[in-house]
């Protein structure tokens, strides 16, 4: 990819946000690329590809947004929250033979597909010069923390490269509920596990030890300190998690 785009764009500046997001997990690619896009200048264009439904259906797209960034990439929900974060001005789907590689593969659309459209747009051509119009794009469904009573029921939504837990509970959800009862000191339990105290930094805990913390994507994590909470709790995307009052 990086390759094709050197060849169309040589002087278009790369830069990886991240290589790191697991395997066919395109809730964590979507997450990175919302945490990620605002803290580049406004013209970037930002090609993401977590996609597991290559050579399928599912269109490859293009975007503007009011915000000034571009986001190229499959529509199957990876672009979804940072370009409804950036505000859609207008998509359109990579059509245009002209913009793509001679010969497209059904296996690495990347390479074929988005690539060289990031490239050209680098390169000053106007999206609507990428394909027709498209009035709508596939929408990421995030499940959305339970509230019940005392308890506050999340999941995890993905598992990170350090066996770290990533939950659905961000800061904001996680503090109104501590509102609720304030003072409050909280738990949180993976499944029917022990409760954890959430803690600041992972090295607050003892090694070894599970541990609770809201990562810098403002989601709380579960993690053991020194190894891989994945492993350690068997636990990966789906597994309920409870933020709890202690008492």
């Amino acid at each position: 990819m990086k390759g094709v785009i050197a060849r169309i764009a040589p002087a278009a500046r790369i830069i990886d946000i991240t290589h790191g997001i697991p395997a066919r997990s395109i809730v964590a690619g979507a997450i990175a690329l919302k945490q990620s896009w605002h803290y580049f200048p406004k013209p970037t264009i930002f090609l993401a590809v977590v996609d597991p439904g290559v050579g399928t259906a599912r269109l490859p797209i293009a975007i503007e947004t009011r915000a000034g960034a571009r986001f190229v990439g499959p529509d199957n929900g990876i672009l979804w929250p940072a370009a409804n974060d950036a505000g859609i001005a207008r998509m359109v789907e990579l059509r245009a033979p002209k913009y793509r590689l001679k010969s497209v593969s059904s296996t690495f659309h990347g390479r074929d597909i988005f690539a060289p459209a990031a490239a050209w747009l680098w390169s000053g051509t106007p999206l609507k010069s990428l394909g027709p119009s498209i009035a709508q794009m596939t929408q990421l469904a995030i499940p959305t923390p339970i509230r019940r009573g005392e308890t506050l029921e999340g999941a995890v939504i993905y598992t990170d490269g350090f066996g770290n837990l990533v939950t659905n509970l961000d800061r904001e959800t996680i503090d109104n509920f501590a509102a609720s009862f304030h003072p409050a000191r909280l738990l949180v339990r993976i499944g029917d596990g022990a409760a954890m105290e959430i803690v600041k930094a992972y090295g607050d805990a003892p090694s070894d030890a599970a541990l609770a913390t809201l990562g810098s994507f403002e989601l709380l994590e579960i993690a053991i300190r020194d190894g891989s909470a994945a492993s350690f709790f068997k636990s990966d995307a789906g597994a309920p998690v409870t933020v709890m009052l202690s008492k």
